[in-house]
């Protein structure tokens, strides 16, 4: 007797139930992205072929990725790309998967950079360097300079740069905030996606983002700021005068931060923006002299 043919429709369908029973947020959106890479095809193409049939072989390439995305593991590790700022980005393990969150920071960073004709810039903690590439994507003429503790990072933060075609204007260091620059080393504006999660935070996260995100690119300490602080007294003192610091920061956090900022003693401006669910998220800060 021959094995059964399971049809796209057919098997989308068991999926998505699968997946609803295993808790998993978005079912159907999940297991159409999976079947689709695993066919190599787009996902408007499933719909024109809910009738075809599935190989063996295609069968045992998308059931290996069910497994993985059953277990908990994110939809962007098993595809490998994250669309961010309209650009598709290579993800892996080694790196935080974009939030959409992080494209308020890109798109303030912008606007600072276009109306005062900006040109040295510094992403800390680049990632998979979706900051540094969507700046230099947008902006002509910019020099950015992308850091990372991590070199596993940088090395795909390098490729995205290179699948863009902006690796001419972006240099990449590993480097754990400014330690390798010298002192005199200025730029017109530093932006950063630091780690800001709590330890009591992190302990409540999903699994999706505990047991598979590097925890390096999420912890920021007790209350989740040390990074953060660290990187408001270090950025300032490369800032040239005018210059602009841009800082992703959690929820809660915004008050902490200005009032760290005012206590300083630094001849600052600090104004701090908020995301597209009207959370205060982005902090920036300008040198005045």
């Amino acid at each position: 007797m021959s094995e059964r043919k399971w049809t796209i429709l057919e098997v989308l369908k068991w999926t998505s139930r699968y997946f609803q029973g295993k808790g998993i947020s978005n079912p159907r959106t999940d297991a159409e992205v999976l079947l689709a890479h695993a066919l190599g095809v787009e996902r408007i193409d499933l719909y024109l072929r809910y009738d075809q049939p599935l190989t063996a072989d295609e069968r045992a390439v998308y059931r290996e990725f069910v497994r993985r995305r059953a277990s908990g593991e994110p939809v962007q590790y098993i595809t490998g790309h994250r669309e961010f700022w309209s650009l598709d980005f290579e993800v892996t393990p080694d790196v935080l998967i974009p939030r959409p969150e992080t494209e308020v920071l890109v798109e303030i960073a912008i606007k600072y950079l276009k109306e005062r004709r900006f040109r040295r810039v510094v992403d800390i903690g680049t990632g998979a360097g979706v900051i540094a590439v969507a700046l230099a994507h947008e902006i002509d003429g910019i020099s950015v300079l992308a850091t990372d503790i991590s070199s596993s990072a940088i090395n795909v933060a390098r490729r995205n740069a290179v699948k863009h075609g902006v690796a001419d204007r972006i240099r990449f260091i590993v480097m754990n905030l400014f330690e390798s620059l010298l002192p005199d080393v200025k730029f017109d504006v530093i932006v950063s996606n630091p780690p800001y999660v709590s330890s009591e935070e992190y302990r409540k996260l999903d699994r999706e983002i505990k047991n598979f995100e590097p925890s390096i690119a999420l912890l920021g300490g007790a209350d989740g700021l040390d990074v953060v602080r660290r990187l408001i007294v270090q950025g300032i003192s490369h800032l040239t005068t005018g210059g602009f610091l841009f800082i992703e920061i959690g929820y809660g956090q915004a008050e902490a931060v200005r009032d760290f900022v005012s206590g300083l003693g630094q001849e600052v401006s600090i104004n701090i923006f908020d995301d597209y669910a009207h959370i205060p998220r982005v902090v920036c800060i300008e040198k005045i002299r």
